[in-house]
């Protein structure tokens, strides 16, 4: 068949073309069923599988490409020349759809494993920086509207309740209408006398741990603002939990430290546009990411990023600010929010891994919960930035101390892999550059940020203040992953008594540690903390510091279970 495509062209061209696109969109069903499937374990309160469908789904991608690829004829006669040809028909194919661009990152993807393509080629693929923006969709996404009634606005929410409806009751509809239309009149009391006019809801609910949501926005006379509506199964019926109306609020439980939704949406793109229109300070790739297109997502992400360094064409990378890491060379564009990180060839002596479990980690990392606390990360690979786009020191380092995974060709820099992630502030800087109640306040979330990975069963394994980030809101995250495991892997003890003062003042352990031994009693001289803010951690989380703490979680998820973290914090929660 290929040869038929280099004689030819035309008619086995568009053959190969149309098979790619059923291919597609035979992933896009199963994407499809899985995530609908997220209603289903909301209503039966089947946490362990809405888990292990949500793991499923982030390999999905991967899976149906292979798939394609072991179903096309003839493929090992297929040159660029030819692919080129069915490149062109796929456009044609796909020009009219609202997620085309869906489509050509499928395409990108499999082009570039079809004809193990290392760089970038024009010829048989799509350009990133040709893609359009999704902010250029003008198709409305699908959405309910109520209007709301000034003398009765409690009558609007008790119909929208009714819209969205599940195979189990809701505990009080009557109930749950009022608390939401009494939250919205407190929050946006600024607005006015009669502040709420209207609201609109995405048809598709948005599911995610142990919680539905209902997203939109509220719009007053003059002004709009994102609203969502949260929603719990308590003992077999639906109960409101809460309503969030400010930005930032939303901004998070939609943020790049939370695992994916499982919104069964039925185009992507409107809905991307309706979402940024929200949430306006939210770059386009971390929607997509969020919506479990994660593909989409890095095409975006690379698209807005070398679109900045074209704009800014005299800015250099440089090291990212804060300690060097042992494991990782990190840095960063001053002027864009995001630090690309690459494995040095050869690790400090403290870190006895290699270069496979570092990656082993990081893939790990793809297929948690991470409740709000560990950044998402995202691979690249074969990455060309031209070389002098690099500070000397950046790109010494890189050459010399990471060869496996970057090089020089003539005068661009390849990077063979690194991970991207969102920049925050290192924690052990933010202490040093806040003012008292700054510190205390990031403390305390430092300890509730461990705390909150442990009762997920994931220990950090490295909790010095450098591997955490804050936020511009002041939330703690964790973003070094070569040490992360899981709690149920480790084996927490507690530090032994010495016998005499000999072996009290040994620099060395003098009784053995196996591989996997914990000492929690030994956290604080590993965090770096001052004796102030130590003191203040030990007051509020004493637990962290109790290897009997610890070994009682494994007890639990040993049990199946595990607890459930909110993802807004306690006061947003109705009474």
């Amino acid at each position: 068949m290929a040869e038929q495509m280099q004689g030819l062209g035309g008619s086995v061209a568009w053959q190969y073309a149309s098979l790619v696109r059923e291919a597609f969109e035979h992933y896009h069903q199963q994407f499809s069923a899985l995530t609908a499937r997220a209603r289903l374990h909301f209503e039966a309160t089947a946490w362990s599988a809405a888990r292990d469908d949500a793991v499923a789904r982030i390999g999905l991608y991967d899976q149906c490409i292979a798939q394609t690829l072991s179903r096309l004829p003839d493929r090992q006669g297929i040159d660029r020349c030819s692919w080129s040809r069915v490149r062109d028909c796929y456009a044609q194919l796909i020009q009219e759809l609202l997620d085309q661009e869906l489509y050509k990152t499928w395409f990108n993807t499999l082009t570039r494993r079809l004809l193990a393509i290392e760089e970038v080629d024009a010829s048989v693929e799509f350009m990133a920086m040709d893609i359009e923006p999704s902010d250029a969709i003008t198709h409305p996404v699908a959405r309910h509207i109520y209007t709301v009634n000034e003398a009765r606005p409690v009558d609007a929410f008790v119909r929208l309740l009714s819209d969205v409806r599940f195979s189990i009751p809701y505990a009080h509809p009557l109930r749950c209408a009022a608390a939401i239309a009494i939250r919205l009149q407190d929050d946006l009391a600024h607005w006015g006398s009669h502040p709420v006019r209207s609201i609109e809801l995405l048809q598709t609910v948005f599911y995610r741990e142990r919680r539905a949501y209902l997203v939109g926005r509220v719009l007053g006379e003059h002004r709009f603002s994102p609203c969502v509506i949260a929603l719990v199964n308590e003992g077999g019926a639906i109960k409101v939990e809460a309503v969030l109306s400010r930005r930032r609020d939303v901004a998070h439980l939609f943020g790049v430290s939370r695992s994916y939704f499982m919104a069964d949406l039925a185009t992507v793109g409107d809905a991307v546009v309706f979402l940024r229109s929200l949430l306006p300070g939210k770059p386009v790739d971390e929607i997509y990411t969020v919506l479990g297109r994660a593909k989409q997502g890095k095409t975006e992400r690379y698209r807005a990023f070398f679109s900045h360094l074209q704009q800014h064409p005299s800015e250099q990378l440089v090291h990212a600010e804060g300690t060097p890491g042992m494991v990782m060379a990190v840095f960063t564009l001053p002027s864009y929010p995001l630090v690309f990180k690459v494995i040095r060839d050869r690790f400090g002596w403290q870190k006895a891994m290699s270069r496979q479990d570092v990656q082993d980690k990081y893939a790990l990392v793809f297929q948690m919960d991470r409740i709000g606390r560990l950044l998402d990360a995202q691979t690249y690979r074969e990455l060309r930035i031209p070389r002098q786009r690099f500070t000397p020191a950046l790109l010494q380092e890189l050459l010399e101390g990471c060869s496996q995974s970057v090089h020089a060709d003539g005068e661009e820099v390849i990077i063979r892999l690194c991970y991207v992630q969102r920049r925050f502030r290192p924690l052990n800087l933010y202490l040093r550059e806040q003012p008292v109640q700054a510190q205390r306040a990031a403390v305390l979330d430092y300890g509730q940020a461990i705390r909150d990975l442990a009762c997920n069963n994931i220990f950090p394994g490295d909790m010095l203040l450098k591997n955490f980030g804050v936020s511009r809101h002041g939330r703690v995250v964790f973003y070094d992953y070569d040490e992360i495991c899981r709690v149920s892997d480790c084996h927490f003890r507690p530090w032994p008594v010495a016998a005499n003062e000999q072996d009290a003042m040994a620099d060395e352990p003098w009784f053995h540690v196996e591989a996997g031994d914990v000492f929690p009693e030994r956290f604080a001289q590993f965090m770096g903390l001052p004796a102030a803010l130590l003191a203040l951690l030990r007051e509020h989380h004493g637990e962290l510091f109790d290897p009997a703490w610890w070994q009682g979680l494994q007890q639990h998820f040993a049990a199946g279970k595990y607890p459930d973290i909110p993802p807004y914090p306690r006061q947003l929660r109705l009474a």
